[in-house]
């Protein structure tokens, strides 16, 4: 169920206070559209076992729900939404925008969507459309395609839910992705968040369209204080709008700005480095010493100032108001921590300050983790992990309560013990 009946109270100002409510998307057929010849068009690494992805989401959602979270699905919440006329037209609009489609293709299709239901459009808009499956299209374009062509491509990276969109207290940046094969994602995220009852009204402070930013470069350090990674998918002019953006909207008095290498292995910030409590990060090692960032804050007249390069791990303690930012390093060893690093061993979830879920796999890392004194939710992702994305970049928390900086433990603050540590 989406659980738009709820509570529908909204807010994160952090990366660690105890998570309420999280938006998730179970994989489905989407993920069955990927093949060889595709598969790195559409940014995954290799081909998953779709079923098993489908379980070990399952295992990922049931563990937060054991404690204590709501589990929102994002295909449910897209299907409530198109129920809304206006939120039709905006999603099959933005579909008909692909110039690939031509003019007597771009009628067929539109025709095509339109008379679907709420539950089909969804189906088509995450899980794609084939030239056969069209059948009865005709024209120039739709005569040249091959059979398995896509007229809509299917958006398997939906699953990763953190990058198209982020909440910053209680506004929401709807982003900007840099990747063709991911812009769609967030005209469908928009739609949910414009038109769905239970977000109705929800201030926005990022849009699709924009200057290229992903949530996955957007780490709430704490209250009033932002980190974003700029590299391979978020650039400086995206950084600098937000900074300006929640300094306007009084949600942030600094923004730590963090250039990181422009690759694959390192395409977000939390690939490298994730929060597992008020005053920790987990960090991929060969790195930690090396990051430098730029403090950034308001300026007059709506401007941003910024400060010279200094060593991130300082800068960010120093706009925090804490001594040190404690760091837990990702492997034991030079080679182990850049295969966990690869594995996702960095991209953890909080679910409260020392509790985080963590991919099984790393095995080091969530050693180190626990040898801190961080309990960790070990669950399954050998097929999840194939879209180079972990437990953080799976999630996108909605609420969070705020943190607070004594030892709240899970079993104090009455959940049950973690699953499977």
């Amino acid at each position: 169920m989406s659980g738009a009946e709820v509570d529908s109270e909204v807010g994160v100002d952090s990366e660690v206070g105890r998570l309420r409510t999280v938006v998730l998307h179970r994989p489905g057929p989407e993920l069955k559209r990927l093949t060889p010849r595709n598969s790195a068009d559409l940014l995954f690494d290799a081909i998953p076992w779709v079923e098993r992805a489908q379980d070990e989401h399952d295992v990922f959602a049931a563990a937060l729900r054991d404690h204590g979270v709501e589990v929102l699905y994002l295909g449910e919440l897209l299907v409530e939404t198109l129920a809304s006329a206006d939120a039709r037209a905006a999603v099959i609009a933005h579909t008909l925008a692909d110039p690939r489609l031509g003019r007597t293709l771009r009628r067929e299709v539109g025709a095509y969507l339109t008379a679907l239901d709420p539950a089909g459009l969804a189906a088509v808009l995450v899980g794609g459309l084939a030239h056969e499956e069209l059948r009865h299209g005709s024209g120039l374009v739709y005569q040249l395609m091959s059979p398995h062509e896509f007229v809509v491509p299917p958006l398997p990276n939906l699953l990763f839910t953190r990058d198209s969109a982020v909440w910053v207290g209680s506004s929401v940046a709807v982003t900007s992705p840099s990747m063709p094969a991911r812009r769609r994602e967030t005209w469908l995220t928009d739609a949910v968040y414009t038109h769905h009852p239970r977000f109705a009204g929800t201030p926005r402070i990022y849009s699709p369209g924009e200057e290229w930013l992903e949530g996955g470069d957007v780490l709430a350090l704490a209250p009033g204080v932002l980190a974003i990674g700029v590299g391979q998918r978020t650039t400086p002019a995206g950084a600098e709008t937000l900074a300006a953006r929640v300094f306007a909207a009084g949600l942030a008095h600094a923004v730590v700005v963090v250039p990181i290498r422009q690759e694959r292995a390192t395409m977000h910030l939390d690939t490298v480095c994730t929060m597992v409590d008020h005053d920790a990060v987990v960090m991929y090692p060969a790195i930690a010493d090396t990051l430098v960032a730029h403090v950034v804050t308001p300026a007059a007249e709506g401007q941003v100032s910024v400060a010279a390069p200094e060593p991130f791990l300082r800068a960010a303690a120093k706009v925090m108001g804490i001594d040190t930012l404690r760091v837990i390093d990702t492997g034991l060893d030079p080679v182990t921590a850049e295969r966990e690093q690869w594995d996702d061993g960095n991209n953890t979830l909080a679910i409260a300050p020392r509790l985080c879920v963590a991919y099984e796999r790393n095995i080091e890392t969530n050693a180190r983790l626990e040898a801190a004194g961080i309990e960790v939710v070990r669950i399954p992702g050998s097929e999840l992990g194939t879209g180079r994305g972990g437990p953080r970049c799976m999630s996108c928390p909605v609420s969070r309560e705020p943190v607070s900086r004594e030892p709240v433990g899970p079993s104090v603050a009455g959940a049950p013990p973690p699953a499977g540590s």
